[in-house]
């Protein structure tokens, strides 16, 4: 069989030609087309609900809110596996599912049975899926280099105009927030001031609510034209949240401000987020979409960051803390270098042993064009150019050397004894 194969392709060299080159030519562009990344995705294929219901008990979020929502979500077509944790104030449950199943697939039936699922949950409380991210989404952290601004501002410039600008990026599926604190307005109530006017918290409260909300109105027509009225009563600044009437005694109202005291203040916190032992920083992490490419997912974040840093206030700029981009390119360089190395080496063996260039030169091309063939596979089975599949073709690449080598000059050697 292999000797009829010899023959045909010696006597067919022109359809082998057109088949190396098309085999080329796909391999460079499977090899272009190959999500790039510096770790192997191993993680399963899961969908996160995450649930909020602040101040509540783990023993409460169990009964009240995991339960219902675990009990919904059994039954989906193609789930391996559902788990659940309760912690104070909130819940997470974890969708497993096969490794055939389309992850946003997956994701529409869990929104499909959250939807039913949510008649049994207390009012106001609404699950949320997580990021369409796998666990080794985290491609790129960094912080907010600021000296002389407060955690509290550099919480609000990335929750406000970073986080938003980053999640636009091709690929990027969350950028999460850390360090700092939220910037809140705070209502101090005296409660000897209550029980006085004869009030609680909860007519606070409602007056609070009632007070921060636009009201639309009608269309007035005088005179030929049309005046669109409404009133506009969203809240600005602290001293409107004082001068909010609770209630009132005859004609005389009662603020908030004669009830306690009003302040700008940050979320309550639970610790903080050092660097390197500098301090507290505030930042973000990105996370990358799920089967996108990492490599071309950074060096797209990082030419939208340099566009975002232009709109910074003086004195701020961006400080890298992670970017995988520097393994995934030591990965690459190191097999370009193994590539290399080994294709110098065997040019050098065959010529002191046999001092026959072209033999030399067949081996020299077998191993660039069984790297390209590789990547067709790799991509046809939606792996990813990783260290992993790297480190298998470098040595994969040792094979081919000494099988090349043991060929060639099994050749060489009967050329020469026919010759003779």
């Amino acid at each position: 069989m292999i000797n009829k194969i010899i023959s045909w392709s010696i006597h067919s060299r022109f359809i082998v030609i057109i088949a190396v080159l098309g085999l080329i030519v796909y391999g460079s562009y499977s090899l272009i087309q190959t999500p790039v990344d510096a770790i192997p995705d191993l993680s399963d294929k899961q969908v996160i609900v995450f649930t909020e219901w602040m101040g509540q008990s783990p023993q409460i979020m169990e009964d009240q809110v995991t339960f219902p929502l675990e009990t919904s979500l059994q039954g989906i077509p193609k789930v391996k596996d559902i788990r659940a944790v309760s912690m104070f104030g909130m819940s997470f449950i974890y969708v497993v599912f096969d490794d055939d199943a389309d992850i946003y697939w997956a994701r529409t039936r869990v929104l499909e049975r959250l939807e039913y699922a949510q008649r049994l949950l207390p009012q106001g409380v609404v699950p949320t899926l997580g990021p369409d991210a796998t666990g080794a989404g985290q491609i790129y952290w960094y912080t907010l280099h600021a000296p002389g601004y407060d955690p509290g501002t550099l919480r609000a410039l990335q929750d406000w105009y970073v986080k938003f600008a980053l999640q636009t990026v091709p690929g990027v599926s969350e950028v999460a927030s850390f360090g700092g604190y939220q910037k809140q307005y705070q209502i101090n109530i005296d409660p000897h001031k209550l029980n006085y006017y004869h009030l609680t918290m909860m007519d606070v409260i409602k007056a609070v609510q009632a007070n921060n909300n636009d009201v639309g109105a009608r269309v007035l027509d005088l005179n030929g034209t049309d005046y669109m009225v409404r009133g506009e009563a969203y809240l600005k600044n602290k001293d409107e949240i004082a001068n909010i009437a609770v209630a009132a005694q005859g004609t005389i109202p009662i603020r908030i401000k004669d009830l306690g005291a009003v302040q700008i203040g940050g979320a309550e916190r639970l610790g903080i987020f050092d660097e390197d032992g500098n301090g507290e920083a505030v930042g973000g992490v990105v996370i990358m979409r799920y089967g996108e490419n990492a490599d071309a997912v950074i060096k797209a974040l990082k030419i939208k960051m340099k566009e975002v840093a232009k709109g910074f206030p003086p004195g701020v700029t961006f400080h890298t803390a992670y970017d995988r981009s520097k393994l995934i390119e030591a990965s690459v360089r190191s097999i370009e270098h193994t590539i290399i190395e080994e294709i110098i080496l065997v040019c050098l063996v065959i010529l002191v042993f046999l001092l026959h260039f072209r033999s030399a030169l067949v081996v020299i091309l077998t191993i660039p064009i069984a790297v390209l063939i590789s990547f067709i596979w790799i991509r046809w089975m939606g792996f990813s150019s990783n260290i992993m599949s790297l480190s298998g073709i470098a040595i994969a690449i040792g094979v081919i050397v000494d099988n090349g080598i043991v060929m060639v000059e099994n050749a060489h050697r009967h050329l020469t004894e026919n010759i003779e």
